[in-house]
């Protein structure tokens, strides 16, 4: 009996282990990876201020018919944090509603989400990653709905949600492929988006990715994220209201602004 209760004991120190000295669910500043600058690119942080026609670098066209928009979203457990009186998840969904809809009946759009359980195990938490609605047009119900279905209780695996977007979720599909990650986090799990990204457009140059930083505080995992939507001729926004949000989704989809003028986001 004495035998067996050590055996638990061990059993139960190694997922404690594992769980919280792994990754700290809770924890923003836990990013060890060093920011790749690609000398064409002179500086990170000076690229997110400078207009594109000055950098040299090609930006994402307006879309095409037959182009291909994924949308990732964050729903780690950071995004129950306030934002005002509403929680971030909530500022995003309600934003997501206003703009969804507005997307040309021609492209077609998809849904992959993250962090939707927390797993019991550093490998469980860091693969909760799932294709949450396939591609389609006019997919703006089907997205809201499963937006509107799933919890932010998990951690923020950045890096394997874009791989599986690239091999998987895009699998099969032609033309022009557009990635839009909306995180309230930088990588918890994988490597750098940065180097993957880097990586990708050696391999790649059909996929674009556009990142929105929400309310992200941490330097570093701004460069990261940074990085990685210029290493593949994608945009970088930071939005920490609900009307930062509103623009940055209005100009990574190329949205008419003339729309925007009539949209009331509630920041209450």
């Amino acid at each position: 009996m004495n035998n067996f209760r050590i055996i638990i004991l061990i059993v139960a120190f190694f997922v404690c282990f594992v769980n919280y000295t792994g990754v700290n669910v809770f924890a923003k500043e836990n990013f060890n990876y060093s920011v790749y600058t690609p000398e064409t690119f002179k500086s990170l942080k000076d690229l997110s201020t400078q207009n594109p026609a000055d950098t040299g670098i090609q930006t994402t066209p307006k879309f095409e018919d037959g182009s291909s928009i994924l949308f990732i979203v964050d729903f780690s457990n950071s995004m129950n944090d306030k934002m005002g009186n509403k929680t971030k998840m909530q500022v995003a969904l309600d934003t997501l509603t206003v703009i969804l809809p507005k997307i040309p009946p021609a492209i077609k759009t998809g849904l992959r989400v993250y962090g939707y359980k927390a797993g019991f195990t550093y490998l469980q938490g860091c693969m909760a990653s799932k294709m949450a609605v396939p591609f389609a047009s006019q997919n703006a119900d089907n997205i809201l709905g499963a937006l509107y279905a799933t919890k932010a209780v998990g951690w923020t695996p950045i890096t394997y949600s874009l791989k599986q977007a690239v091999n998987v979720d895009f699998s099969g599909v032609q033309g022009k492929k557009h990635i839009v990650l909306l995180t309230d986090g930088g990588e918890n799990c994988d490597e750098s988006p940065c180097t993957y990204a880097i990586e990708l457009m050696k391999l790649r140059d059909d996929i674009s990715i556009d990142v929105i930083a929400f309310d992200i505080n941490d330097y570093e995992a701004n460069d990261q994220l940074r990085c990685a939507a210029v290493a593949t001729r994608g945009k970088f926004f930071t939005a920490n209201t609900p009307y930062q949000l509103l623009d940055s989704l209005f100009e990574s989809l190329n949205i008419d602004k003339n729309v925007k003028g009539v949209i009331k986001i509630d920041e209450n």
